[in-house]
C-alpha cells in the first residue's frame, strides 16, 4: 500500500520535540494567545519574508478575516477562480458578497490573468488568485490589472506556503495572503490553524483586531470581529516544525524532478500531462496533479492497486449546487471543467521513497497502455 500522504511519516522522527513543545503548553496553561503564538508569528514571519504575520485559527477564517480588513459587504463583489477548494468562494459568500468567477489557465490551474479584466465592476470589492497545487498565480499581470482599478489582491496561499514568483515570496505579493495549516498541508499543524501575512502595518493590526473580536484592550471593540484566534498548543507545534520546511519542500521538488524522468522513461508524456514550474517560479508541489485521459478509470485502477490519489477538484465552484444563484451553466468555464474531469493528485510527500514512486508510475503505466482506449483492461 502506498498511501497518498504519511503523516506518520513526518512525525516520527520529530515525535519527542513535538510532545515536549505540547506539554510545555500544558504546563504553562495558557492556551489562548500569549507568548507562544506571539513566538510563533515572529518566527513564521521571518520564514516567509513578510513584514507582518497574524495566526489564525484556520486558512478558512484567514481568508475570510482578509476579506472582512478589506471591509468586503454584501452587495460588492470579489474576483476568483472557479477552480479550487471550497473556502476559497465560501468565505467571500459568508459575507453577503458575490463570487465573480473566471476561468483558469490550462497550464497551470490557476486563474487566467487574461480573463480578468472583463470581469471587473464598480462592485469589484477585491481579487481572490489561488495559488493552487503549491505554484503561485501568474501575479505580475493581476496585479497590474487590480492596481489600475484601484482594487487590493489578496493571495489564497493556502497550499503554497514558500512558494516563490518572481523572487518574492507567495502571501507577500498582495494586499495580505492567507495560508492553511490543516494537517495535510507542506507545514501542517495538529488540527486546524491559518495565518494571515501583509507589508502593511496598518493592515496587519486591523487583522490582528478582527480575529479577536475586534478587541483593543479587553473589553473595547473597535470593531466587529469574530473568534479567528489560533491556539498555543498549534502555534508550539508549528514552532517545531516549521524549521524543517526547506527540507521537506526541496524533498518534494526532488520527488517531482524524479516523477518526470520517471513518466518520461515510460513513454507516458505523450497522454499523461504533468505539473509544470514556469520559469520564475518555485512549485512546492502540495499536491502533484497529473491530468488524464478516463480519469475515472485511472483512479478506479489505482484504487484496486492501493496506491494512494484523490480528485482535486472534481466540481468547479459554478456548477456547485450551493452556488446556483449565481446563475453560471455547464460549458461556461471549459478549462476548469476539464481540469475537473482530467486531474488526479498522487503521492509527492517528502519521505515517499523511489521505490514507491516507481510502483505507481508503473501502475499507471499499466492502465494507460492497456486500459479502456486500448481495448479493455481487467487488473
Amino acid at each position: 500500500m502506498i498511501p497518498l500522504l504519511d503523516l506518520q511519516a513526518q512525525y516520527a522522527p520529530l515525535r519527542d520535540r513535538l510532545l515536549a513543545a505540547v506539554t510545555r503548553v500544558c504546563d504553562s496553561q495558557r492556551y489562548i494567545m500569549g507568548p507562544e503564538v506571539a513566538a510563533f508569528e515572529q518566527e513564521i514571519a521571518a520564514l516567509l519574508g513578510v513584514e507582518h504575520a497574524i495566526s489564525v485559527s484556520s486558512g478558512t477564517d484567514a481568508v475570510l478575516c482578509a476579506l472582512m480588513a478589506l471591509e468586503v459587504k454584501p452587495g460588492d463583489e470579489v474576483i476568483t477562480s472557479t477552480y479550487s477548494f471550497f473556502a476559497t468562494a465560501g468565505a467571500i459568500a459568508r459575507l453577503g458578497a458575490r463570487p465573480v468567477l473566471i476561468d483558469i489557465d490550462p497550464v497551470t490551474f490557476n486563474l487566467d490573468p487574461a480573463a480578468l479584466s472583463s470581469a471587473i465592476t464598480e462592485r469589484t470589492k477585491a481579487v481572490l488568485p489561488v495559488h493552487l497545487f503549491g505554484l503561485c498565480a501568474d501575479m505580475d499581470p493581476i496585479v497590474a490589472i487590480a492596481d489600475r482599478h484601484g482594487i487590493p489582491v489578496v493571495e489564497d496561499a493556502a497550499q503554497a506556503i514558500g512558494a516563490i514568483y518572481k523572487g518574492r515570496p507567495a502571501g507577500g505579493i498582495g494586499a495580505i495572503g492567507c495560508f492553511s495549516f490543516f494537517p495535510s498541508k507542506n507545514l501542517g499543524a495538529f488540527g486546524d490553524a491559518g495565518l494571515l501575512t501583509t507589508n502593511d502595518a496598518t493592515m496587519a493590526h486591523r487583522a490582528a483586531l478582527l480575529r479577536n473580536h475586534g478587541m483593543e484592550p479587553k473589553y473595547y471593540h473597535h470593531l466587529v470581529g469574530a473568534n479567528f484566534r489560533m491556539d498555543a498548543m498549534q502555534a508550539a507545534v508549528l514552532r517545531v516544525k516549521a524549521p524543517h520546511l526547506a527540507a521537506w519542500t526541496e524533498a518534494r521538488r526532488m520527488n517531482a524532478l524524479r516523477y518526470a524522468r520517471l513518466f518520461r522513461d515510460a513513454g507516458l508524456l505523450d497522454r499523461v500531462t504533468l505539473p509544470v514550474e514556469p520559469a520564475g517560479s518555485r512549485h512546492i508541489f502540495n499536491q502533484f496533479v497529473i491530468r488524464v485521459a478516463g480519469r475515472d478509470g485511472l483512479k478506479a485502477h489505482l484504487d484496486r492497486k492501493q496506491i494512494g490519489n484523490e480528485i482535486y477538484y472534481p466540481v468547479p465552484f459554478h456548477l456547485q449546487p450551493c452556488f446556483s444563484y449565481l446563475g453560471y451553466r455547464s460549458g461556461d468555464f471549459p478549462v476548469a471543467e476539464q481540469a475537473a474531469n482530467e486531474s488526479l493528485a498522487i503521492p509527492i510527500y517528502s519521505e515517499l521513497t523511489l521505490e514507491q514512486q516507481q510502483i505507481t508510475v508503473a501502475a499507471i503505466a499499466e492502465y494507460v497502455n492497456h486500459g479502456p482506449a486500448s481495448g479493455g483492461f481487467n487488473s
